[in-house]
């Protein structure tokens, strides 16, 4: 009960803080991150590679890189204007070299984990820093540099501490190993908090009307039959196509921010235009007469919009059956009697014809003619089976001999190295 009226004061409260709160004293945060991700395997699927690597200011993709075009390339007009072309050339090799890195390494994994190759396995790691502007003020606020296996947790730097952490025990040797040379963790600290700095007050200098200008919040709040309890409804406030992605999203009822253990959210989900969304939903009763709003908070925002619901369901039928409902019964039930209507007409003819035509002649012919149909249609089929079984074996023989040639060859390459 404490918690739940502390939510709905906290709530108003921070909206009004943010609101009257001066925009040259309040602390903006920034970050620029890079996300490596190899696959054990290609995947024959469209748009994803073996290796992709990426840069992402403020949330936002500023550059690119796949296995396919091995090209680092710019993915916002004022990187293109600002970065010159050796800057390019220069982040290609770079790129191509973490490729190959990422190719033996996974490889170490996968034997380390005795994992197979029959599966697809992912090796990821995210490197960068985070900072807080406040006025002309900047200040590093953390720096991170972690590798992921199969969407699990498996390295990462403690820049405080000056040390990696090993959270499985198949990091460990990793951990030792890179522990043991000092420099090495004195490199990574001063990336994480000197030079990734530089380039991201670099990269904001260049980017400022962009990043500065942002995109405002649209909202909608609507109401349908909840999935999980037929006889309730599920009201929900969606916020879409704002940058940055720092929001802030209530439902109230009668103006009062509704406790956080009610509502379930999706989290701030990424748009495909580099803007975000966000969507938060509570479960309500059918005959619901509450007044119900949705509040949402924005940096771009002069203050803050909130949009009441309707009272509306968008899937429910209130009173009599629709229309639209009564016209599909009315269909189906014509739909029958046609049928019936047609089998009958079709029966009277059949026995009409019978009288004329002796069964014993047209039964040879039919049965004939259908036998040869049958057999005609079975034989593409064998032909079929015959020539899938035959590429089956071929393919898997030269597949199999291709791979484990590769395999070996890598290996012992990796040996010699």
């Amino acid at each position: 009960m404490g918690m739940a009226v502390a939510t709905k004061i906290f709530a108003p409260l921070c909206v009004f803080l943010l609101c009257g709160t001066s925009p040259s004293l309040q602390t903006d945060k920034h970050s620029l991150y890079y996300i490596y991700t190899a696959l054990s395997k290609p995947v024959e699927q469209p748009g994803i590679y073996q290796f992709t690597a990426m840069g992402l200011l403020d949330d936002r993709q500023i550059d690119y890189y796949n296995s396919k075009e091995q090209r680092k390339i710019p993915t916002q007009q004022w990187m293109k204007e600002k970065m010159q072309e050796d800057y390019w050339e220069k982040g290609t090799q770079s790129r191509k070299s973490k490729e190959q890195w990422f190719n033996v390494n996974v490889d170490i994994l996968m034997k380390r984990m005795r994992h197979n190759e029959s599966d697809v396995h992912v090796l990821q790691w995210r490197h960068g820093c985070e900072i807080e502007k406040k006025g002309s003020e900047v200040n590093f606020s953390k720096g991170i540099d972690e590798y992921s296996y199969d969407g699990e947790n498996f390295l990462s730097f403690d820049d405080k501490e000056s040390q990696w952490v090993a959270p499985v025990d198949a990091a460990l040797p990793t951990k030792r190993k890179w522990d043991d040379v000092p420099i090495l963790n004195q490199y990574t600290k001063g990336y994480l908090e000197k030079e990734c700095v530089d380039w991201l007050n670099k990269f904001r200098e260049y980017g400022d009307e962009v990043l500065k200008k942002g995109s405002p919040p649209k909202v909608y709040v609507f109401a349908n039959r909840s999935s999980k309890n037929k006889t309730k409804l599920q009201l929900t406030c969606l916020a879409t196509g704002f940058y940055p992605k720092d929001v802030m999203l209530t439902i109230r009822k009668y103006r009062t921010s509704l406790p956080a253990d009610e509502i379930e959210s999706t989290g701030i989900r990424p748009n495909h235009d580099g803007t975000f969304q966000l969507r938060n939903s509570v479960i309500i009763e059918e005959d619901e007469k509450a007044e119900y709003d949705c509040s949402v908070f924005h940096r771009t925002l002069e203050g803050q919009i909130t949009v009441r619901w309707d009272g509306k369901c968008i899937d429910c039928y209130k009173g009599s059956t629709p229309a639209i409902l009564v016209g599909v019964v009315i269909g189906a039930v014509i739909g029958v009697v046609i049928a019936i209507l047609l089998v009958a007409a079709l029966l009277y003819l059949y026995n009409a014809k019978r009288l004329v035509i002796p069964w014993s002649n047209t039964s040879g012919a039919a049965q004939s003619d259908h036998a040869n149909g049958v057999a005609q249609n079975l034989l593409p089929g064998d032909n079929y089976s015959n020539g899938h079984a035959q590429t089956a074996a071929n393919g898997g023989e030269n597949y199999s001999n291709g791979h484990t040639q590769t395999a070996a060859n890598g290996g012992s390459r990796k040996s010699s190295d």
